[in-house]
């Protein structure tokens, strides 16, 4: 089935169960490489690699996240181009987008090989807690040319129409990373730098196969002589924003949280909110990839006109985030402990305790954070950057940082209490927006033919 035929044609429902439901398990297998990093690294190499794992991985997801920026936002105008039949249009800005991956992978890259240690540094970390922390860290660096093409490649095979063959790579990339990881740490024994290089090499090999049916002809969007202006890159800019804030600011807030978790529990603390943020990389890939998998439909159908189809698409959408948050909820409050032995299974009493806790204060999030989270997809795929924005900026910055500031006297209590209070005022916010938009997003459908 083509995409056009696919995006357009397709009954709501069943476009769900199509494209979201493999897209969620797409995004997770993608994802599952940080969680399987964690637990090799907790595992085999001891507590003290875990806390350097943690303590650089915010730095890797801000490289990485540049990338993000740009397929994100060219998917968007890529999506509407098709859909208004500017099929043109649509391989510029598909040809320019990876060009312009690979140049920023390379600049960025070289920046955080230079800067690595004196970013650990100025962590607060030391001695070879710094050590394995900077070691890690530049293996992502000399990576990032080839890496980050990885992540745009995804948006772009289902625009395409790809949506199982980008699932199939998603699971293989994981699934090489994992027998590369258990390899080098297992069988040969090496230390934390190995851990990022298995990773490194199952992107490495995924983000060829993933090009080939582009070098081939094969697919809707096609490489062409790139034309690239200013305007083009505005567009991809402010398309690709909101994600983009969205992981920025996010790491931006957990360098602040590492920060302060050294100060006030040292390695242990920063171990426990790393728990944390495994749990959180188990979720969010799934209500990513729901929503994410559904931007190129609800972007064509916006560029077409079809603005029905658009509000019975985004109903799946918040629907489904909001039964899989529900869940999360249940999972992480009842089985707190059992997540925290996944990571550190030798841990003392006292950490199993600590994570424990911190983790039944952490599953509340997800009561409200699933809401937040469709609302920002939903501005996204219909070119509202600055209203995706404003929710993806206080979700991952401006609120946690606030809250940080109120629940400062609870001590670590209130930094665990953080994530519930940040996706609680995120959904205030968000359906404040949805309010103040409703006119515009509750029009008929627009009299344009399926070929303008």
């Amino acid at each position: 089935m083509n995409s056009r035929e696919l995006f357009l044609k397709t009954s709501p429902r069943k476009l769900f169960f199509m494209a979201s439901l493999p897209g969620a398990v797409s995004m997770l297998a993608s994802a599952l490489y940080q969680t399987i990093d964690g637990v090799f690294v907790g595992r085999f190499l001891g507590s003290t690699a875990f806390a350097a794992l943690n303590l650089a991985m915010p730095f890797v997801i801000i490289n990485f996240a540049l990338a993000d920026l740009i397929g994100v936002g060219s998917s968007v105008p890529i999506s509407i181009s098709l859909g208004k039949g500017e099929e043109a249009e649509a391989h510029n800005f598909f040809t320019c987008a990876c060009l312009m991956i690979v140049a920023a992978g390379i600049l960025s890259g070289a920046v955080l090989f230079a800067a690595a240690e004196p970013l650990i540094r100025l962590m607060g970390a030391d001695g070879e807690f710094a050590r394995l922390a900077v070691q890690y860290l530049r293996v992502y660096a000399i990576c990032s040319p080839v890496t980050t093409i990885v992540f745009a490649m995804d948006n772009f095979l289902r625009i395409c129409g790809f949506i199982k063959g980008s699932m199939a790579l998603n699971i293989l990339m994981s699934a090489l990373s994992a027998v590369l990881e258990f390899v080098f740490l297992v069988v040969f024994r090496w230390g934390i730098w190995a851990a990022a290089l298995a990773t490194c090499s199952g992107m490495f090999i995924c983000a060829f196969l993933a090009l080939f049916p582009f070098f081939r002809g094969k697919a809707a969007l096609r490489f062409c002589r790139p034309r690239l202006s200013g305007r083009m890159v505005r567009q991809i800019l402010a398309c690709g924003s909101p994600n983009f804030l969205n992981n920025i600011a996010g790491r931006i807030t957990s360098l602040l949280m590492n920060a302060i978790l050294v100060r006030l529990g040292g390695e242990d603390a920063v171990s426990v909110y790393g728990i944390l943020m495994f749990a959180e990389g188990f979720i969010q890939p799934l209500l990513y990839g729901m929503c994410d998998s559904l931007q190129p439909a609800v972007g064509y159908n916006w560029g077409a006109g079809k603005l029905s189809r658009v509000r019975a698409i985004e109903k799946h959408c918040f629907t489904a985030s909001g039964i899989v948050s529900l869940l999360s909820v249940a999972v992480i409050f009842f089985f707190p402990e059992q997540i925290a032995l996944l990571f550190m299974a030798g841990a003392s009493g006292g950490f199993v305790e600590m994570a424990s806790g911190a983790l039944r204060l952490f599953a509340f999030t997800y009561m409200t954070r699933w809401f937040s989270f469709a609302a920002q997809s939903y501005m996204l795929a219909i070119e509202k950057p600055l209203a995706a924005s404003a929710i993806s900026l206080s979700t991952t910055f401006l609120f946690p940082v606030l809250l940080i500031a109120v629940l400062w006297p609870l001590g670590l209590t209130g930094i665990w209490l953080n994530f519930a209070g940040t996706a609680l005022l995120a959904a205030v916010l968000s359906a404040v927006i949805l309010i103040r938009l409703r006119p515009q997003l509750s029009r008929d459908d627009l009299p344009l033919t399926d070929g303008a």
